[in-house]
């Protein structure tokens, strides 16, 4: 427990000694609080927080902590709330299909001891980087999928990252659509990254619908995956420009080089428990 923190996030509606309250149930039971974070939105009436303490000296055992914040606070405020400790490795489950500069960004990161993670299972719908995921000994899963055998591979699917229990579902440029039996599996536990041209340019040459278009901008977005289709709750986005001097070729690299910076910090904040879901949008704190 030396070094264990426990990390509380929560929103409800906004009114007087919710920070109070949440500060007193850590403070009365020996927590340190080392980051607090917090925001109103204005238009809903509704506050968010985030609380970091360490664990060391803490009364209460880690694993009835929520049992009694339930009880003392949460009830209290009708807070929705959930609690995570720093030290829980989290545990990736990543899909690709025939696009890798995602795929091998997120390999990297892991590799490097970037970031504190395991990568327990690869699923993809092709077999084009089974090799690559062998030099790193994670086990690949080719799911070939076809409108006719869709529900059936998604069931396999669930099945495989249920039983390597996995916390968080990262499509590094997936090319499928994810049906909302397989959300329904995972809330606000899959990320998707896109480019920045939807909607405007959908299908299957953005970027050369966006270069005779004349875009001055391109950049992507990372988000929770919904029932509708690349418009969930967004986690991250970044632009970039774009002059006349730059080609179709161009557009390409750099609209690729942003979406592993995108897709990358929006998994680090998810991982980091800096992100709060609410109905179509979240708040993410730094």
């Amino acid at each position: 427990m030396e070094n264990s923190k426990a990390i509380l996030l929560l929103h409800c509606p906004n009114q007087e000694g919710v920070i109070a309250a949440t500060t007193a149930f850590i403070h009365d039971n020996n927590g340190n609080i080392v980051a607090l974070e917090q925001h109103v939105e204005e238009l809903e009436k509704e506050l968010f927080m985030r609380i970091e303490w360490e664990l060391k000296n803490f009364i209460i055992p880690a694993e009835k902590i929520g049992e009694f914040f339930q009880t003392l606070v949460a009830d209290r405020f009708k807070m929705k709330w959930r609690l995570e400790f720093n030290n829980k490795i989290p545990r990736i489950g990543l899909f690709v299909s025939k696009y890798a500069h995602c795929y091998f960004d997120i390999l990297s990161r892991y590799e490097s001891k970037e970031w504190k993670v395991e990568i327990p299972l690869i699923i993809s719908n092709h077999d084009k980087f089974e090799h690559v995921a062998k030099r790193y000994n994670i086990p690949y899963y080719h799911i070939p999928i076809t409108k006719e055998n869709k529900k059936e591979a998604e069931q396999k699917e669930i099945q495989l990252l249920k039983e390597h229990k996995v916390d968080l579902i990262v499509l590094a440029r997936y090319m499928q659509v994810v049906t909302s039996d397989f959300i329904s599996e995972f809330p606000n536990k899959i990320i998707n990254i896109h480019h920045s041209s939807l909607p405007a340019f959908p299908g299957a040459k953005p970027y050369d619908s966006a270069y005779k278009r004349g875009v001055k901008l391109v950049g992507a977005t990372a988000h929770y995956v919904t029932e509708d289709l690349d418009a969930g709750p967004i986690i991250t986005q970044e632009v970039i420009p774009i002059s006349h001097k730059d080609r179709i070729r161009d557009l390409k690299r750099k609209g690729k080089n942003t979406e592993k910076i995108v897709l990358a910090k929006a998994v680090k904040k998810h991982m980091d428990h800096k992100v709060i879901p609410y109905k179509n949008r979240t708040v993410v704190f730094a």
